[in-house]
């Protein structure tokens, strides 16, 4: 038995993580803090062109494999940001799958190449945000599906804040951020209020001290990964959709673990609340209603079934009627050859590291 249904969203995606499994650890995180500066941030100052263009290949042909047929990334790599969204493009269409990029700006490291002391607010715009912003608006004047980035309030100056909220609206689209992630963006409401709009896409929100316009993403597993707390977005007035943080492009794992997290927290609820989660991702990118995804399962439309059932696997796979999975096998392109040369881009970026 199979039941068919409209492409899934990874509403927050990191697809340059896809090549970070295995990485060499640096030295022992002990907060969210130091895992950015000992993992995230350590990796993206490590990226180049082609490394990135085989984990978006890559990070694409995971994701459709599992019914996602469309992801909206957020990319930093602060040596390597001309022409980043481009490759991250490319690599996608390889596969066939749909984009929403951004290139996510920060402050975080000087003018002189220097990470920011802990606790210490960046006073105003950096080069490498200058260049982030160029970047955004290099690939949205080319009539590209996409957002302004912004890394977190905490890694930015009030100034690199509102020249992305500008841009933003000069492209008529909206601003992709981390928001209150960790005790470090605990600030992150009260800067960003006067700009926020029903456009943003605010990622993780766990620390949010007060409402903040805009559509919410949870990452359930990467915010249990990262020790931060829970988000409570059952809780909160704002549109919620789903998304990965990175941790691969699979949305019915993700809405299972989504699931589990939210009964932990209050025993009342039900797998339709974290259904609405995943639908709603429609109402940001509806041209997934043009893709259909077959499943191996026939209770692909109940909540109830899909939150306990962990063998639903995609079967074929169409993105505006073109066959991209067939058989459960990936068919726009080959797949071997993606992994062997992501394989060859992870040990580059390792020897980095």
């Amino acid at each position: 038995m199979t039941f068919n249904t409209h492409g899934l969203v990874c509403a927050h995606h990191h697809l340059y993580s896809s090549l970070a499994r295995g990485m060499p650890t640096g030295e022992s995180a002990v907060d969210f803090l130091s895992i950015l500066k000992t993992v995230w941030w350590r990796l993206d100052v490590a990226l180049d062109l082609d490394i990135i263009y085989w984990s978006a290949a890559l990070g694409a042909a995971e994701a459709v494999l599992s019914g996602t047929t469309a992801i909206i990334d957020h990319h930093e790599s602060p040596n390597a940001i001309e022409g980043s969204l481009d490759a991250i493009a490319a690599g996608c269409a390889l596969v066939g799958v749909r984009t929403n990029l951004c290139y996510g700006v920060t402050d975080r490291w000087n003018d002189r190449s220097t990470l920011l002391t802990d606790g210490e607010q960046p006073r105003s715009m950096t080069d490498g945000a200058r260049r982030g912003l160029l970047e955004c608006d290099r690939y949205l004047s080319t009539g590209a599906t996409g957002m302004v980035g912004v890394h977190a309030s905490f890694t930015c100056s009030d100034e690199t804040i509102e020249a992305a909220a500008d841009l933003a609206i000069r492209h008529d689209t909206g601003v992709h951020v981390h928001v209150a992630e960790g005790q470090a963006d605990s600030r992150a409401a009260s800067r960003l209020k006067d700009f926020a709009s029903d456009k943003w896409l605010l990622a993780h929100c766990v620390n949010l001290d007060q409402e903040l316009s805009g559509t919410i993403v949870h990452n359930a597993r990467s915010n249990m990964n990262n020790g931060v707390g829970y988000a409570h977005p059952a809780s909160r007035s704002n549109l919620v959709v789903l998304g990965t943080d990175g941790i691969g492009g699979d949305m019915q794992e993700e809405s299972r673990i989504a699931y589990a997290r939210l009964r932990e927290s209050d025993v009342t609820q039900t797998p339709e609340t974290v259904w609405r989660w995943l639908q709603n991702a429609e109402k940001i990118f509806p041209q997934v209603a043009n893709d259909t995804v077959t499943w191996n399962y026939d209770h692909m439309d109940s909540p109830w079934h899909t939150a306990f059932t962990t063998s639903n696997n995609a079967v074929d796979v169409t993105i505006n009627n073109k066959t991209v999975v067939a058989n459960s096998m990936l068919v726009t392109c080959d797949l071997v050859e993606i992994r062997s040369k992501a394989a060859e881009a992870a040990q580059r970026l390792f020897e980095r590291l």
